[in-house]
């Protein structure tokens, strides 16, 4: 069945990150109309105005693979009443050069994930004013705030509270037609130029 493609990018680069079993929870949980993948951060060089002209290739990598999905979907702790400085990093390289950003127009959503009883509302809120200026249109409701994200797994690491895997499904839904709104998915791209073709000959 075709698909929307979903890219997930996660604030932690810890390897037992609770950002990171959301992420994986949220694959298993995807409805059949979404693909998510998620799209790693971690090996991204520091973002340098002086290389703008001559970008390194994982730049160059990531804002390509960027471009290639219908959606990004922001999964982020919260340091220090803001964002990690490992997704600031990535939100930076893949706005740049001014005026060929990655991000312009890409729907978005957000979910932060803590440990404490706010759920990262701080990150939530700065990473959204820093979406507003990339034109990545967000959605508003429902919002997601995992708070106790400790309390939430088994010792599998597999999402085993009940009451979040039905929060993040919603989650999951409203996403997806939030995403339909803005964007003609890829598949549907491919079968438009399918068809034009077909016309010309």
């Amino acid at each position: 069945m075709n698909s929307i493609k979903i890219a997930l990018i996660i604030g932690s680069l810890r390897k037992e990150s609770f950002n990171r079993k959301i992420a994986n929870a949220l694959i298993k949980l995807a409805p059949k109309s979404c693909e998510l993948e998620i799209l790693e951060i971690g090996e991204l060089s520091f973002y340098n105005q002086d290389f703008d002209e001559n970008p390194p290739k994982d730049w160059i990598k990531f804002r390509e693979k960027i471009k290639t999905h219908d959606g990004i979907l922001f999964i982020t702790p919260e340091y220090n009443r803001s964002i990690p400085g490992v997704l600031k990093n990535a939100i930076d390289i893949a706005s740049r050069p001014y005026g060929k950003s990655a991000w312009d127009g890409i729907p978005a959503g957000v979910i932060s994930v803590s440990i404490g009883a706010i759920g990262g509302f701080g990150a939530n809120h700065h990473l959204r004013q820093t979406l507003v200026f990339l034109n990545m249109p967000v959605l508003q409701q429902p919002e997601a705030y995992i708070g106790e994200a400790a309390k939430l797994f088994d010792l599998k690491n597999e999402l085993s509270n009940t009451s979040t895997k039905d929060f993040l499904t919603k989650f999951l839904d409203s996403y997806s037609d939030w995403v339909l709104k803005f964007v003609e998915p890829s598949f549907l791209k491919s079968e438009s130029d399918s068809t034009s073709t077909q016309h010309l000959q």
